[in-house]
C-alpha cells in the first residue's frame, strides 16, 4: 500500500512538472518576435537562377540591390535591335501569358532580348508614409508649444474652443466621394518607383547592345511605366509594346487613356477580349484621346482567346514583328 502510495505521489509530481514546462514553452512562443516571411521576389529569384540555364542569366544592380535579367542574343543573320520585356507585378519574365514566348521567339526575328525580374510591391506604403507624417506633425507641434508661453497657452486653448464650438454648430462640412480607389495611389507609387529605378538599370545594359530599343510591357507595370513616359524622360526608346496595360485604380486608369495619345515613343496598344473589365471599357475612350491629339503612330490591337494558348502567342508575335517592320 505504501509503495503504491509513493508511485501515485510521483507520477503527479511528473504530470505537474509537464503541464507547468508546456505552460513555460507556450510563453515563450507568445513572446517570440514575429518573423517576417521571405521577400516575393527573394523566392522568385532563386527558383529562376535554380532553373534556367546560367547562361541566360543577367544579374544586374540598383543601388545596393541586385535583380535577376535574362539575356538571349539575336539569332538572324543581321541584328533589328533590342527589346526589354517587363512583366506584370507579381509575375515572372517566364510567365504563360506571352512573355516569355515573346523572351524566346522575338530571337528568330533579329531582336536581343533581355527581361527582368519586376521588385515586391509594398502593401504598407500607405500606413508607413501616415505613421512618418504623423511623428513630424507630432514634433513640430511640441516645439511649438515649448516656444509658448504659459498664460497665452491658455488664452489661446479658451479662442480655440470656442471657435471649435461655433463652427461645429453652424457648418457640416459635406463628404463627396468622387470614386472607388481599388489600390491606394501610395502603393501604386511605391512600386512605380521602384520599377522605373530597375528599368534604367536595364536600359543602361541595352545601350551597350547597340541599335534600336524597343519596350514591352505588360499589365501594371505598363501602366506605371506609361506615366513614366508622359513626363518625357531622358532614357528614349524607340517602340513601346503594351499588353493589357492598366492600372488597379479608377481615377489613375482614367487618366492614362489620356497618357496613352500624349508619349513620344510610337504605341502599340494590345489587349484580349477576355481582359481585365477596366481595360475593356477604356480601349474606345483612348482611341478618342489619340484623334484629339493626332498620335499618329499609334495602334491598337485586340486578340481574342486565351492569352495562354501557343496560337495565341504566334499572332501576339506577328503582330510585334508587323508593327516594328514598319517603323525601322
Amino acid at each position: 500500500m505504501v509503495l503504491a502510495a509513493l508511485i501515485k505521489q510521483r507520477t503527479r509530481l511528473a504530470l505537474s512538472i509537464s503541464v507547468l514546462g508546456a505552460l513555460l514553452i507556450s510563453q515563450q512562443a507568445r513572446a517570440a518576435e514575429h518573423i517576417a516571411p521571405t521577400p516575393w521576389s527573394t523566392i522568385t529569384s532563386s527558383d529562376i537562377s535554380r532553373l534556367t540555364p546560367h547562361g541566360e542569366i543577367k544579374p544586374l544592380q540598383v543601388g545596393e540591390d541586385e535583380f535577376i535579367s535574362l539575356y538571349r542574343e539575336y539569332m538572324s543573320a543581321e541584328q533589328r535591335g533590342v527589346v526589354l520585356i517587363i512583366p506584370d507585378w507579381q509575375n515572372l519574365p517566364t510567365n504563360n501569358a506571352g512573355i516569355n514566348f515573346l523572351r524566346t521567339h522575338l530571337t528568330d526575328f533579329g531582336y536581343t532580348t533581355i527581361a527582368m525580374t519586376v521588385p515586391d510591391i509594398n502593401w504598407q506604403a500607405s500606413t508607413e508614409q501616415r505613421t512618418a507624417e504623423d511623428g513630424n506633425n507630432t514634433e513640430e507641434a511640441t516645439d511649438e508649444q515649448k516656444e509658448v508661453a504659459p498664460e497665452s497657452n491658455s488664452e489661446a486653448e479658451k479662442e480655440a474652443a470656442e471657435t471649435q464650438t461655433d463652427t461645429s454648430e453652424n457648418e457640416v462640412t459635406p463628404k463627396h466621394v468622387d470614386a472607388l480607389a481599388y489600390i491606394n495611389d501610395d502603393v501604386i507609387d511605391d512600386y512605380k518607383e521602384n520599377l522605373v529605378a530597375r528599368f534604367e538599370a536595364l536600359y543602361q545594359s541595352a545601350l551597350d547592345e547597340g541599335g534600336k530599343i524597343v519596350l514591352i510591357a505588360q499589365g501594371a507595370s505598363a501602366g506605371v511605366l506609361l506615366e513614366h513616359y508622359a513626363s518625357f524622360p531622358n532614357n528614349n526608346i524607340d517602340a513601346f509594346i503594351s499588353l493589357s496595360s492598366y492600372l488597379p485604380n479608377y481615377e489613375r486608369n482614367q487618366q492614362l487613356n489620356t497618357l496613352v495619345s500624349t508619349i513620344s515613343p510610337p504605341l502599340l496598344d494590345v489587349f484580349y477580349s477576355n481582359d481585365n473589365p477596366d481595360l475593356l471599357l477604356s480601349v474606345a475612350d483612348r482611341k478618342r484621346w489619340v484623334k484629339r491629339h493626332s498620335k499618329y503612330d499609334y495602334r491598337q490591337r485586340e486578340l481574342f482567346g486565351l492569352r495562354s494558348e501557343p496560337q495565341q502567342h504566334e499572332r501576339l508575335s506577328k503582330e510585334i514583328d508587323g508593327f516594328l517592320r514598319r517603323l525601322f
